[in-house]
């Protein structure tokens, strides 16, 4: 007896944060627009916890049927593996399905800062005191601009202080306790359009739309600084590869509509569509390029 065609009930996609982040926005809108595509609902199930390990944990042991899904950012794949010796699950558990939308970092300081540029930024760094940068903490993407920014400009002092979250090393700046910070576009973009916070550079390849005059550091001529929050979609290892290809369809079709283009533009996230092969390529660059950077500056997972 043949199988029904999948899918044939609703799919779940496991988001690894709590509601109301970049990832879980950026889940939800591809579940809704998933879901049109396939005829079926796509649930979004919140499993945060352990920097979003708990949720790639649940997926990485459910049933590869092709209706449990990991909606997964760096951390879960990339980079908290780098910094922690045992994880609950092998990098090869998650087969990488297709890449969603990412929300580049932005380089920001406080409007009332004297910086008021990705070189002057970078001069401050190189004078006394230096330059202070908040971060989410070890291995967080802020950590990895910040240790970018002193690999590849030259050096300069930039003291490190880390936060527990993006949101509360943002407050930092804007209340002026700390120099600088990098944060997800989705983040800043309501500090930086209320005047309180002055974009210097994006850490993308390309300038983000709804911030069309914010330069790339590609641009400002450092091309290794490059990183961003991105959202991509897992299976569970063993799930059949014709779902695989049939879910990347349906995610690169709803990326390329207006009513997700219309939701995710506007907050200062940019679809990313491509095939699953692109996203494969894509993560295999990203442990080629931050692997160096967790070793030079010895970062641990705290």
């Amino acid at each position: 007896m043949a199988a029904d065609p999948w899918p044939n009930h609703p799919i779940k996609f496991v988001v690894g944060f709590g509601p109301g982040g970049a990832n879980d926005l950026v889940a939800r809108a591809v579940a809704e627009g998933v879901s049109k595509q396939l005829g079926q609902p796509v649930i979004v199930e919140n499993k945060p916890g352990a920097g979003s390990v708990v949720g790639g944990d649940y997926v990485a042991k459910s049933a590869p049927d092709g209706y449990t899904f990991y909606a997964g950012a760096a951390g879960g794949v990339v980079t908290i593996p780098m910094l922690r010796s045992n994880m609950p699950y092998k990098q090869e558990d998650l087969v990488p399905v297709g890449m969603m939308a990412v929300s580049p970092s932005i380089i920001v300081v406080n409007t009332e800062s004297k910086i008021q540029n990705f070189k002057e930024l970078l001069a401050q760094a190189k004078n006394k005191p230096g330059v202070t940068f908040a971060t989410a903490g070890s291995g967080s993407t802020p950590h990895f601009v910040a240790e970018m920014l002193k690999m590849y400009t030259g050096g300069g002092n930039y003291e490190i202080i880390p936060y527990k979250s993006g949101s509360e090393g943002v407050f930092a700046v804007v209340s002026k306790q700390v120099d600088a910070t990098s944060e997800a576009s989705v983040v800043v973009l309501p500090q930086i359009e209320g005047g309180k916070l002055r974009p210097l550079a994006s850490t993308w390849n390309k300038r983000i739309t709804r911030l069309p005059n914010v330069p790339t550091t590609k641009e400002l001529g450092y091309p290794n600084i490059f990183i961003g929050h991105w959202a991509g979609l897992f299976a569970p290892k063993g799930t059949p590869s014709e779902v695989i290809q049939k879910m990347n369809a349906a995610i690169q079709t709803a990326l390329d509509t207006n009513a997700l283009k219309s939701r995710l533009i506007p907050q200062g996230i940019e679809p990313a569509p491509g095939s699953q092969a692109d996203f494969i390529k894509f993560l295999n660059d990203e442990r080629k390029r931050l692997q160096p950077i967790v070793k030079s500056a010895n970062m641990k997972d705290e």
